[in-house]
């Protein structure tokens, strides 16, 4: 079946909820909302999504879309209770823009090694500054998936442990 192009706008689908809906806990405020993901609050071309899927009997209708970047769309609950999806919105919110992968990959490093990110930095007295500079080094030496435009939580995790590691051997003093 061929579906038809939605003619609800997104600049549309943004009035309608910024009207009815507190930004608070979101992780995107007003203002941006027509150019950030809902969810991760990146700036990324962004793709109407069915609160309600249309295979669930969905409306292509403001009241029933919100606007994901598309690795956030494909993560959406697709269940016929609206309700789920601001749950989900919310759950995610995040308060500064461009950091929420990040916080992903540091959740994906504590599941993995069972440790807390920011213990480990307090524990290890790490310089910030000098963590961030091997962490971008290090981000030059990752790959996509296949097909996936971004970093999975695992790799930005591997990224973490690799810049610990790094870390100690370059500015650890050994007595």
């Amino acid at each position: 079946m061929t579906r038809k192009n939605m003619k609800v706008s997104k600049q549309e689908i943004v009035d309608y909820w910024f009207s009815r809906v507190d930004e608070c806990g979101l992780s995107v405020d007003t203002s941006e909302a027509h150019k950030r993901c809902w969810r991760c609050g990146c700036e990324k071309s962004l793709e109407r999504c069915h609160i309600i899927p249309a295979s669930l009997g969905g409306e292509d209708a403001a009241s029933n879309l919100v606007l994901l970047c598309k690795r956030c769309h494909i993560e959406n609950p697709n269940i016929a209770d609206p309700e789920i999806m601001w749950d989900w919105l919310r759950a995610y919110g995040t308060t500064f823009y461009d950091t929420f992968w990040i916080k992903q990959g540091i959740k994906e490093y504590e599941f993995i090694y069972h440790k807390k990110f920011n213990d480990e930095l307090k524990e290890k007295s790490i310089d910030l500054t000098k963590f961030f500079e091997i962490y971008n080094e290090e981000i030059q030496n990752t790959s996509y998936h296949y097909g996936h435009p971004y970093l999975n939580s695992a790799t930005l995790a591997g990224v973490i442990r690799t810049t610990f590691k790094k870390y100690e051997v370059n500015y650890t003093v050994r007595q």
